[in-house]
């Protein structure tokens, strides 16, 4: 993501990172746009907490839901989400929240996973056992909806090869990457379904990196539902 910031011709006064965890990209976007003020906000008090030891920029910390954003409309320049919109249970409605705090002509751009994202794991596990993704072009269409204009997606997979089973098992318990499926099942799996598991999971796992961005478009609809309608002026011969 902060690669393609190369292409992206822009001097943002305020920058959301929209789901920054302990801030691993908030001293790089500090660096990129100096004098900018950057607001970081995350659902977790302790991953804001350790973000705050960790680094010493200059940040506001605000905890929040990225579905119900603490923040004035028209607020932010720049609207940054690294790997947490695949966490949304409604990702339209987090999309339409970035619209709402996005000033005109903002910038938003975001990092998640698709639908291949351990697939390997989903034929192992079965459907359920594993968090859902959405396809890049939806996310495209959500994009749209949500009032934002010029929409550029694109992935990239990546496959990691382990040489033993259970190192994928655990790295994703370590990094937090359970399934969040409302659907998943409560109870205890036990030791029989693990083993089963494990003897069906292969030695590679396959993540889908979604990347998106697009610009704040000038309003198409009031906030009382009434449709903008523009009129221009011809011009004189």
């Amino acid at each position: 993501m902060l690669e393609r910031l190369d292409y992206v011709r822009m001097a943002p006064r305020r920058i959301l990172d929209a789901g920054s965890g302990a801030g691993r990209d908030a001293r790089k976007l500090h660096e990129r746009f100096r004098g900018a003020s950057l607001v970081r906000l995350d659902f977790s008090p302790a991953l804001l907490r350790a973000g705050r030891a960790r680094f010493f920029e200059k940040s506001l910390f605000a905890c929040g839901d990225l579905a119900r954003l603490p923040f004035a409309g028209a607020s932010f320049d720049l609207v940054w989400s690294n790997m947490a919109l695949h966490w949304a249970p409604d990702a339209p409605h987090v999309l339409r929240e970035f619209a709402r705090v996005a000033a005109p002509d903002a910038l938003v751009m975001f990092a998640t996973l698709g639908p291949d994202t351990l697939k390997e794991l989903r034929a192992a596990a079965g459907a359920t056992r594993v968090h859902q993704f959405i396809d890049m072009h939806d996310l495209g269409d959500m994009l749209v909806e949500a009032g934002f204009s010029a929409p550029v997606m694109d992935m990239e997979m990546l496959t990691f090869e382990y040489r033993e089973r259970r190192a994928l098992l655990s790295d994703l318990r370590r990094s937090g990457q359970t399934n969040a499926r409302s659907d998943r099942l409560r109870g205890l799996s036990g030791r029989g379904f693990m083993q089963r598991l494990v003897e069906r999971l292969g030695a590679s796992a396959s993540f889908e990196v979604v990347y998106g961005h697009a610009w704040k478009g000038a309003p198409r609809r009031l906030a009382d539902g009434r449709d903008v309608v523009r009129f221009h002026a011809p011009r004189e011969k």
